[in-house]
């Protein structure tokens, strides 16, 4: 049985810290990341960053099947033109290609659309050129590109209109 629940509890925090390092550790590996060079990436993600982060507004759903969970969400209210933030889209890589990704950015458009969001953001690593033409293909614009000093990579910054 798949479900998509909010993570509420600290044992859920805790595996989602994994859920979330290891679906990011392949992408880290292909773009030679690392946590001198790209501190703040997920898979470096600390459980304490996570809790920050929850504790300032970030909503986080995780997806299960079997009772496992195998891929997260977060949705955050930018507070501002009822923009709301897409974080921490994360599949464990033995599982991608099977549509969860789908339903866990279809599962956030819904929610955000249920809190009177118009638009979702996201902010991705320009160079994961997979990530990016899926965003695109699923209906996303790019809004912009940018480089910040301490990351060794461009960030490509995506919209969407909810409806």
């Amino acid at each position: 049985m798949n479900k998509i629940d909010e993570i509420t509890t600290d044992g859920q925090r805790k595996e989602l810290v994994e859920v979330i390092r290891k679906s990011n550790e392949t992408v880290a590996e292909e773009l030679d990341l690392t946590k001198e060079n790209a501190p703040t990436n997920p898979a470096f993600l600390t459980y304490e960053s996570l809790v920050d982060s929850m504790d300032r507004g970030l909503t986080m759903y995780g997806f299960y099947e079997d009772k496992k969970l195998k891929g997260c969400v977060g949705i955050e209210d930018a507070k501002k033109d009822g923009t709301f933030y897409i974080e921490r889209l994360a599949v464990l890589p033995a599982y991608r290609r099977r549509g969860i990704g789908r339903r866990l950015l279809d599962f956030a458009l819904g929610e955000i659309g249920r809190r009177n969001g118009k638009t979702a953001s996201v902010a991705i690593i320009n160079e994961n050129e997979t990530l990016k033409r899926w965003y695109l293909k699923y209906g996303f614009e790019e809004t912009g590109l940018k480089k910040f000093v301490h990351l060794p990579f461009f960030v490509c910054f995506l919209q969407k209109k909810v409806e």
